[in-house]
């Protein structure tokens, strides 16, 4: 609620007494809503063949009339885990605003991710003016790192800080540990509400719309695209690459190509494709060059050689050096552009669309350890703001189905064919 300046209203302004802004315990949202009538329909997860309807239902996020804790009992603690990513800093300074309209007084950082958990890093105190204006930078307020102390010593830290509210920011991994945390609060009897906030810039996390810091990614790599397009135009027969994060999962890459509209060819994990041969990526290339004068692709793959073995490491290097080869064998001039935009995208400012997710999640997070549940986390589904149980979310990576309407949309835009 909000605080009243004037003393004429210490109880609450006269519209708070109409205000219905509470969610219903029993209140949920629908997480399917497309009735696909056939298997062979664009995007359809259907579980036998007739595709047969099942209604699934997820709790609707809020805050509630009655909570679980007392504020004044509170010491919640947050922390940072994985990689960088667009609107860290947003989360964590809502989440403390949160906390503190709640009535908590005790509020904490944990340095770094689950290292902060040891003995040798201190706490860092959160408040309001902390947190202000930590949302203008990019970055993390409280630091990442990946990996740290087991759980049971997780647990054991928490229990001599009086830890009762943990709020996880964090990816697939990230989460498996918020997940691990919870089961061994809940084994030792602990009243701890551990709450997860998915932050993976690739936006692999299952059953929701998106993830924070996914749109930024994909509106900075338009910077990087428009410099290797220009870069390629303006050379004689240029090449433009451009490689963009995405771990197993190609929707930073698909999302980028549809909004830049300068792509020529889109390379993501989940569609297979062969660099070399008479279908293959670089025969395409060839084509392209002798027709168009230029071309631009943008990737994240996981591809294999001509002998068909899986290359690791810089995938983005190897189709470089693979381009520059295959031109200088057949004879014919390429000059080749590339650009790696990953360090710069992680680490800028969230852009309004994602900070405004950021406000949300941040703030449902908090309704939703006040509420009493633990092991979630919050996310966005059907545009409505949902809790999860962590184990659905983190039971394998989401990636882009080949068959999607998305997918068919980036293909008519690059005009490329089959690479098999």
């Amino acid at each position: 609620m909000r605080t009243p300046v004037s003393e004429d209203f210490a109880q609450g302004y006269p519209s708070d007494e109409a205000w219905h802004g509470y969610i219903n315990n029993n209140d949920r949202v629908l997480l399917k809503v497309i009735r696909f009538s056939s298997p062979r329909s664009a995007g359809a997860e259907c579980i036998d063949p007739d595709c047969t309807w099942v209604e699934q239902w997820i709790h609707r996020a809020g805050p509630r009339e009655k909570i679980y804790f007392k504020p004044e009992e509170v010491k919640a603690a947050i922390v940072t885990c994985g990689g960088l990513c667009p609107g860290l800093n947003d989360v964590i300074r809502q989440i403390v605003i949160t906390l503190e309209i709640y009535g908590v007084k005790k509020i904490v950082g944990i340095p770094f991710g689950y290292r902060g958990f040891g003995k040798e890093l201190a706490e860092i105190p959160l408040t309001r003016k902390v947190v202000q204006n930590v949302h203008l930078s990019g970055g993390s307020l409280l630091g990442v790192s990946r990996g740290g102390p087991n759980v049971s010593e997780i647990v054991d830290s928490m229990q001599e800080r009086g830890i009762t509210m943990l709020f996880v920011l964090g990816g697939n991994g990230t989460h498996a540990g918020a997940n691990a945390i919870h089961n061994e609060c809940r084994k030792r009897g602990l009243k701890v509400a551990v709450v997860g906030v998915p932050k993976t810039i690739d936006n692999d996390i299952l059953l929701m719309d998106k993830t924070f810091g996914f749109d930024t990614a994909v509106e900075e790599a338009q910077r990087a695209i428009n410099s290797a397009y220009i870069e390629a135009h303006s050379a004689y027969r240029g090449v433009g690459v451009v490689k963009l994060m995405g771990r197993s999962s190609g929707f930073i890459a698909m999302q980028a190509a549809l909004a830049s509209g300068q792509i020529d060819i889109c390379l993501i994990p989940e569609v297979p494709f062969e660099l070399h041969g008479p279908h293959g990526v670089l025969h395409h290339l060839k084509y392209l060059l002798e027709t168009k004068g230029s071309a631009n692709f943008v990737e994240k793959t996981n591809a294999k050689d001509a002998s068909g073995n899986i290359v690791y490491g810089d995938i983005g290097v190897h189709i470089h050096q693979e381009i520059k080869k295959y031109f200088k064998e057949i004879g014919d001039p390429a000059d080749v552009k590339y650009i790696d935009p990953t360090y710069m995208i992680r680490a800028c400012r969230a852009n309004a669309s994602d900070g405004i997710l950021c406000t949300v999640l941040g703030q449902n997070a908090v309704h939703g350890a006040f509420a009493g549940y633990s092991g979630i986390t919050v996310g966005i589904c059907n545009t409505h703001y949902v809790y999860l149980p962590i184990p659905e979310v983190i039971s394998y990576p989401k990636t882009v189905d080949p068959n999607s309407r998305m997918w068919h949309r980036c293909l008519t835009s690059t005009g490329q064919p089959d690479f098999i």
